[in-house]
């Protein structure tokens, strides 16, 4: 991969691991000049820039074998910190993305579909039994009764581009002060509870969640927090199976007491 991008942008440039799960994005430095370069990137990612959600987009080019490069352009800073999720600019960039026609427009023209709870809830319970999860822990029994007695209020709402893992190493903040979202694999069309659910629970204390949701732009229902918590459930049980999937036997005990948690906070919010 290295050799292949030198040839493209020229031996002058000096390649690097970029780090990631992935092993897949990469520095590209040429004196003062710097692109971050990433393998089989989403072609989503042009409305993204154009739309200044991610840095701005510079060149994609395939490569022989079929794999896609992009360039974008390297911007100094930093993740946000955990405590930094409560600004309300994270608010105000999460209502730009799910208020958006063209993200939506674009990513139903790359073929995406929308993903509806009752699709989500049938993909859960069949999951659970492949790994045979679905009756061998009470966490996952309860969870799933739940999953079921909340599913009919989560039905009929506006479905919009959610990002799909929004926690604080996804959002960057450059030194001259612009908050950027990145890393959009997870990006799908739902409920945008999906993405403040994630915030609130994980990083908002409750006593504030009314503040960070009118900035937003919604004010609280009979409902919201009880969508909120269905897809926590949701995304809680995935993880588990993912473990469960991986033998990974300490990562899914953690996620087995993470869902105790849920279900005791859905116990009292019912």
């Amino acid at each position: 991969m290295v050799n292949w991008l030198k040839r493209v942008l020229g031996s002058e440039w000096e390649i690097a691991p970029a780090g990631g799960l992935t092993g897949d994005a990469y520095l590209a430095t040429k004196g003062n000049q710097r692109l971050f370069l990433k393998r089989n990137s989403s072609p989503f990612l042009a409305v993204l820039s154009a739309e200044g959600i991610v840095p701005k987009l510079i060149w994609t080019k395939r490569m022989e074998n079929g794999d896609v490069i992009t360039a974008q352009e390297w911007l100094e800073g930093r993740e946000l910190k955990p405590v930094e999720m409560q600004h309300l600019r994270v608010a105000d960039l999460l209502r730009k993305i799910h208020q958006s026609s063209e993200l939506l427009h674009m990513l139903m023209r790359l073929g995406k579909k929308p993903i509806t709870s009752d699709e989500s809830y049938d993909i859960i319970k069949e999951r659970l039994q492949r790994t045979n999860l679905h009756h061998t822990h009470e966490q996952v029994v309860i969870a799933l009764q739940y999953l079921e007695k909340l599913l009919p209020i989560t039905r009929k709402r506006k479905l919009v581009v959610c990002h799909g893992d929004l926690n604080h190493n996804n959002l960057l903040l450059t030194e001259e002060g612009h908050l950027y979202l990145i890393d959009w694999d997870s990006a799908l069309i739902a409920d945008p509870v999906v993405d403040y659910g994630m915030i609130l629970n994980w990083y908002i204390p409750q006593e504030n969640w009314n503040e960070w949701l009118r900035q937003y732009g919604i004010a609280t229902d009979n409902h919201l927090f009880g969508r909120m918590h269905w897809y926590l459930l949701l995304d809680s049980l995935h993880y588990l199976c993912w473990h469960k999937e991986r033998d990974e036997d300490a990562k899914f005990v953690d996620r087995l007491n993470e869902l105790d948690i849920l279900n005791k906070q859905i116990e009292r919010l019912m």
